[in-house]
């Protein structure tokens, strides 16, 4: 799960019996030696695709962790990029490993709740890596309708989601047996430590996009592959705000 300078067992476990944002708070330090980081090759991916939507003025990092999709902003963005994490453990890493670039954006770090943005829509593209299982099912329009309100008319809100895995495969079986763990354990230990891998489904999240106001398209990352059906193995979210 993590390469030799990333956190012990001993320490995933006392991260698993902490809320969410306790938890990151002490993960924080050794986070991108896990393997929840977002892949380098996926934010390059990304990248690319934006780059032929863009440019934009300012971004938005939503849950942006330590700041790996602050990168992909600052190489479309203009004017602005601001990440937003209520991790404050998270943040503090982002700040200290995001140097100021010449003629770069200068990056913003604000703490606050994704389901309760302290922004208006002053935003043209917002994107998110990873969070999303952070999330119940139920939260989801009301994350969505945050993102929709910082977002100017024409905004985009981006992001990557991964095909699910073949039924009966290795990976189906490991993200089902993740899943029913913490399900087992939220059901027997207090606070909650929301994580789902399998509940953020394609079908489901583009309907939800849609009733929030967002006109939604799908862009294949080729870069990424397919898989033996044909299939994209990753899919780029663009969710527009209408003009």
């Amino acid at each position: 799960m993590s390469a030799p300078q990333g956190p012990t067992f001993r320490e995933l476990v006392v991260q698993a019996l902490s809320s969410v944002e306790h938890g990151y708070d002490l993960l924080a330090p050794k986070f991108d030696h896990t393997a929840y980081r977002t892949p380098a090759a996926v934010l390059d991916s990304v990248t690319g695709a934006l780059r032929g939507l863009g440019p934009f003025e300012r971004g938005l990092d939503v849950c942006c962790g330590t700041g790996a999709g602050m990168g992909a902003l600052r190489q479309v963005c203009r004017e602005r990029i601001t990440g937003v994490d209520f991790s404050a453990g998270m943040l503090a890493v982002a700040r200290a490993r995001t140097p100021e670039v010449p003629g770069a954006p200068h990056p913003d770090w604000v703490r606050a709740d994704a389901r309760a943005l302290p922004f208006g829509p002053v935003f043209d593209l917002a994107v998110s890596f990873g969070a999303f299982g952070h999330f119940l099912p139920r939260e989801r329009p009301a994350l969505f309708a945050q993102v929709h309100s910082v977002l100017q008319p024409g905004g985009r809100f981006a992001f990557p989601i991964v095909a699910p895995a073949r039924p009966g495969s290795r990976p189906y079986w490991s993200l089902l047996a993740f899943d029913t763990a913490m399900r087992v354990r939220n059901a027997l230990w207090w606070p909650r430590f929301v994580m789902y891998y399998r509940t953020f489904r394609l079908a489901e999240v583009r309907e939800e996009l849609i009733r929030t106001g967002f006109e939604v398209e799908l862009r294949a990352l080729e870069e990424l592959g397919r898989r033996a059906d044909g299939s994209p193995r990753c899919r780029l979210v663009v969710a527009t705000r209408p003009v």
